[in-house]
């Protein structure tokens, strides 16, 4: 009898376990699919305006400091922006 309970609690888990799995696989992508949105969204931004700084993508997007920074970063290791500036409020960007 107690090893029936063990084979049933045992099973369950293993199902819960991997519906859990596959819902942070889709989260992960649906992630994914929003940053390459957003990234496209800044891209055509900077194509857009000669100079883009980045609290222009913060308001734009209303994202955080730290994730308008990533997706500039991200595009400038891309090859698609350059930066102008090293440091501080000088800082921005342009088409490359």
């Amino acid at each position: 009898m107690n090893y029936v309970i063990l084979i049933i609690v045992g099973g369950v888990g293993i199902v819960l376990g991997a519906y859990f799995a596959s819902r942070n696989r889709m989260a992960i992508s649906r992630q994914s699919k929003e940053k390459q949105k957003n990234k496209d969204k800044v891209f055509a931004f900077v194509r857009k305006n000669r100079k883009v700084k980045n609290g222009d993508v913060e308001k734009m997007l209303g994202v955080s400091d730290a994730t308008a920074e990533r997706y500039l970063d991200e595009l400038e290791k891309e090859g698609k922006i350059k930066q102008v500036g090293k440091i501080g409020q000088g800082v921005f960007y342009t088409r490359k």
